[in-house]
């Protein structure tokens, strides 16, 4: 009986691409704020505006799942979509304020590609989701997904080859903890754009 008061299907894809929008500006004002290394507060300002604007589509999205008795999407994909997506922009918010509450004074080339690499992810996550709703692109959707494991690999790469330098070449003990914890967390931005594109992958799989 409750079922017939209940939406048959929300729309959950255009919070995905609200979602995926906001994951690309706060990730970009992130990479601004690596490059540039200039009104850091302001910068870091922006970031958290986007990650509180992500929070919110994630809630719509999470309620509107408890109130639409068909969805059009399996549940549980949908309601790890939209969680892992929220994941990178609560990460680009852990970096823009770790940068503030350690108190670094400058930024590495290193951290510069990791950051360019993570922008690169929020685009292609970005493209993605937005042709989600529509299974007739299931091979550029699966060419986007096998964009983004490339991009993971890349990040892996430059981070071991960052840690490598940052411990034979820096004496300060206190810049190797910095450092490390930064370059940790941009590479699990696009650890987390990469489980993203795993989720869209079986979805395309299961519906294509």
């Amino acid at each position: 009986m409750l079922s017939r008061f209940m939406p048959s299907e929300g729309n959950f894809f255009e919070l995905f691409n609200q979602h995926a929008e906001q994951i690309h500006i706060g990730i970009t004002e992130l990479r601004d704020l690596i490059t540039q290394f200039d009104n850091l507060e302001v910068r870091t300002r922006a970031v958290v505006a986007a990650e509180k604007k992500g929070d919110k589509v994630t809630h719509d999205a999470m309620d509107m799942l408890h109130k639409t008795f068909i969805t059009p999407l399996d549940r549980e994909d949908i309601h790890r979509l939209i969680s892992t997506m929220d994941d990178m922009l609560d990460l680009a918010e852990d970096v823009a304020e770790t940068i503030n509450l350690y108190d670094i004074r400058s930024m590495t080339q290193e951290a510069r590609q990791l950051a360019d690499i993570c922008v690169a992810c929020s685009e292609r996550v970005k493209a993605a989701v937005g042709m989600l709703s529509n299974m007739k692109n299931a091979q550029a959707l699966l060419k986007i997904t096998a964009e983004i494991d490339r991009l993971e690999s890349d990040a892996d790469h430059v981070m071991r080859s960052a840690m490598a330098k940052l411990f034979r070449e820096e004496s300060d003990v206190k810049n190797i903890i910095k450092m490390k914890a930064i370059y940790e967390l941009l590479e699990t931005i696009t650890d987390k754009a990469e489980d993203v594109a795993n989720v869209i992958q079986g979805l395309v799989l299961e519906n294509a």
